[in-house]
């Protein structure tokens, strides 16, 4: 309960700005929605809904094709479309910026092959909401592949040969009997899309693309307006309430079928295709991992092998040794935390025990930009009445205790990455059968000896998966460590994002090229349980 208390303390209190702050909250309100509100709304709900859309068309494309077909390089692609996750999507924005601008790569060599100025032909402007919008889609559709390839390779061969036995060809038994079935898992999917762009702040705030994440920063950091910056993290938590809604209800009516062939190895192919439909299948599914990985990653390379990305990496050890900290601390907090929840929910199964755990659980769905700003109110108010306190007992004369220090952080990062490492643990703790630990608790050993000679050893893979990926998450996050971060810290994430805000992407390269590196260990973990 104390932990579901202190995960929702965020929550807590941006519902209380909304419902019953302070005075002035009704003019607040009032002036945001005559001004900046409805702005934020529309971007927020196009951007959603222009890369989700490119996400689920591709995810769901390809996925079919890597399911139900065969096609050269099928095996190899078949994981390479999760590579696009690793790379961060402020990272694909500011390498797509450099690239297609007028000084760029692409518009000097089309100026250099035709000779025309720069008068004599129009490039479409990348840094806008739909080019927000297509990076966005192209580092996103693993979350939509991922689910639907598991749906496509599991569900019922026989009921799709069946359709085809009676007369409906490939496309119209997609269309009637494999889509409809893999539908559920194609909106989990598409949720986790949802929420990855609701949450977004480098590719928005790059682009200039007005949303509720640059919106709630400018207004907390840029502009000191703390009431401002809480009614609109109220409306944006509306959104994430939505999205928590769908993905849950996508959770309801799954099942999967004994008899799914595609998944098989030797299995013959569900859709047979010609040659010239063999090199379309493979076109459609290389162009994803294409500009979704390959170019920016090539691209990062070219750059860090330069001599002024060189020089700027002489002082990288000192962003590293923050990020390497910071990530540390967050996954050991997470690991402790998760396996408390873990134990809690193996040894009770009440309804408040469940509810407290789906709280606890809830900081992912959370945008980094609300988690940060959602703590501050109430952290700083705890803040100045114990610092009140040791000033009147203790004669204490210095500032805040918490405020402005990587406790607040490590707290953010913690409650925001937490479900990573509980579903982590609890998966591992649910593969140890209970009669180890009703045998030996028979044989009068302690809890703690329980712990340390049968729980430990056997949740270590699932341990260090945990504090891994919690690590990797922790060093990519961005907005949250921007706001909430001391001013004497800088972390990977956080140079790269100034760095590249400066127009100084050759000098970020490295530490773009590291970030998306480390992006690379929860991308392959998720491919390996995508296909189990």
């Amino acid at each position: 309960m104390a932990l579901a208390a202190l995960a929702g303390l965020p929550i807590a209190a941006i519902v209380w700005a909304a419902l019953a702050g302070a005075g002035g909250t009704s003019e607040t309100i009032a002036t945001l929605a005559g001004t900046v509100l409805p702005t934020y709304i529309a971007n927020t709900a196009l951007l959603m809904l222009l890369a989700g859309g490119f996400a689920a068309i591709v995810g769901t494309g390809c996925a079919w094709l890597v399911a139900a077909t065969a096609f050269p390089g099928r095996r190899l692609l078949g994981w390479a479309l999760v590579l696009p996750l690793a790379v961060p999507a402020y990272i694909a924005a500011y390498i797509y910026a450099d690239l297609l601008d007028f000084s760029g790569p692409v518009q000097s060599a089309l100026r250099q092959a035709t000779g025309w100025g720069p008068n004599d032909y129009s490039v479409p402007d990348i840094r806008s909401l739909t080019g927000g919008a297509l990076v966005l889609g192209f580092v996103l559709y693993p979350y939509v592949y991922l689910l639907a390839r598991t749906a496509f390779a599991t569900q019922s061969a026989s009921q799709f040969r069946a359709a085809r036995s009676l007369g409906a060809g490939p496309a119209a038994a997609f269309w009637r009997i494999a889509l409809p079935a893999a539908r559920p898992a194609i909106a989990g999917g598409l949720a986790l899309v949802l929420m990855e762009v609701l949450a977004d702040f480098g590719v928005a705030e790059y682009f200039a693309i007005p949303t509720f994440s640059t919106g709630i920063f400018r207004s907390w950091l840029a502009m000191g307006d703390k009431a401002a910056a809480l009614k609109l993290a109220a409306v944006m938590l509306l959104f994430v309430v939505a999205l928590v809604a769908l993905e849950a209800a996508t959770r309801r009516g799954r099942s999967d079928s004994s008899d799914g062939l595609t998944g098989r190895a030797g299995a013959e192919p569900l859709v047979a295709l010609s040659p010239l439909g063999k090199a379309l299948a493979l076109i459609a599914c290389l162009i994803p991992v294409l500009f979704g990985f390959v170019v920016p990653a090539l691209y990062l390379g070219t750059l860090a092998m330069g001599d002024v990305a060189q020089k700027a990496a002489g002082d990288l050890a000192s962003y590293a040794q923050g990020s390497l900290w910071l990530g540390l601390a967050a996954a050991g907090v997470c690991l402790a935390a998760a396996l408390l929840l873990a134990f809690a929910q193996a040894r009770s199964g009440s309804r408040v025990t469940s509810s407290a755990i789906r709280l606890a659980t809830l900081g992912y769905a959370l945008p980094g930009a609300l988690l940060a700003v959602g703590l501050l109110a109430p952290v700083g108010a705890f803040d100045q009445s114990i610092t009140r306190f040791a000033r009147d007992a203790f004669g204490w004369g210095g500032g805040l205790l918490l405020t402005g220090t990587s406790v607040v952080l490590i707290y953010a990062l913690s409650v925001r990455f937490l479900t990573v490492a509980y579903n982590t643990v609890s998966g591992g703790l649910a593969r140890i059968p209970p009669g180890l630990d009703a045998a030996a608790r028979s044989l009068g050993a302690s809890p703690s000896r329980v712990l340390a000679r049968i729980y430990a050893p056997l949740l270590a893979p699932s341990l260090a998966g945990a504090a891994a990926l919690v690590f990797i998450d922790t060093l990519r996050e961005l907005p949250a460590t921007l706001i909430l971060r001391p001013f004497n810290l800088e972390t990977l994430a956080t140079r790269t994002y100034r760095l590249a805000s400066d127009e100084r992407l050759v000098e970020a390269a490295i530490p773009a090229l590291i970030l998306l590196a480390a992006g690379l260990l929860p991308v392959l973990l998720l491919n390996r349980l995508g296909k189990r």
